[in-house]
């Protein structure tokens, strides 16, 4: 994954000295970086969320691509908002995560968009009030921003622990020839750290977009 240089390194970007891999307590990892993203201020966040937007937004597959997820940020993470409405006013039909009605931990995608209702799941996280008929499977999307606590410059992705995502996705790792949606990981530059060991489980994402650079897998 090459990383095209782009201006002066941001006031966010700390974490990748701190945190040169995950030989750390990978638990240790993300509560310190949680913990450093929670303390942005709201200018930093707006800010960021502006600067990472106008990345996403420029990539081909985001300009091609009809059915997009998305979610709603929690806990200091990026806020993806400005891609969402910005999505929503091109036409595209916008999809949050939502907790699989049946499956062991994994997700389908609702349709929402801003000013439709909202209910906590399980985790207190709200997700779309949905309808057999308003959800998709996670293969029929055409590109999905995945929420990460850290990142490496490979594509590798630390979560928050639960592996919805790598569950969901997991039929990625034994395909050759189509990979379904674009995974682009989306964070913060603070999040970036050196080195994150893959687990069998782990599916990697094909574009990390922070709000000063974009890493290609």
């Amino acid at each position: 994954m090459n990383l095209p240089v782009q201006g002066h390194k941001p006031a966010t970007a700390q974490a990748e000295d701190a945190f040169p891999s995950l030989m750390n307590n990978p638990l240790d990892v993300r509560n310190r970086i949680r913990a450093q993203r929670q303390q942005l201020s709201a200018a930093c966040r707006a800010s960021a969320a502006r600067d990472a937007c106008k990345r996403l937004v420029s990539l081909r597959r985001f300009t091609g691509a009809k059915r997009i997820a998305l979610y709603l940020a929690a806990d200091g993470e990026l806020d993806p908002l400005p891609v969402l409405q910005q999505a929503c006013a091109m036409g595209k039909q916008c999809y949050l995560p939502v907790l699989h009605p049946v499956g062991y931990r994994r997700l389908w995608f609702a349709t929402w968009q801003p000013g439709d209702p909202l209910r906590a799941n399980s985790y207190n996280i709200l997700e779309p009030q949905w309808h057999p008929s308003t959800l998709i499977k996670p293969w029929a999307l055409d590109l999905v921003v995945v929420p990460l606590v850290a990142f490496d410059s490979t594509g590798k992705r630390l979560g928050m622990g639960g592996g919805y995502y790598d569950r969901s996705f997991a039929w990625r790792r034994n395909r050759r020839h189509w990979n379904g949606p674009l995974l682009v990981g989306y964070g913060y530059e603070l999040q970036k750290i050196r080195h994150i060991s893959a687990q069998p489980w782990d599916v990697a994402m094909d574009v990390i977009v922070t709000e000063s650079a974009l890493y290609m897998r």
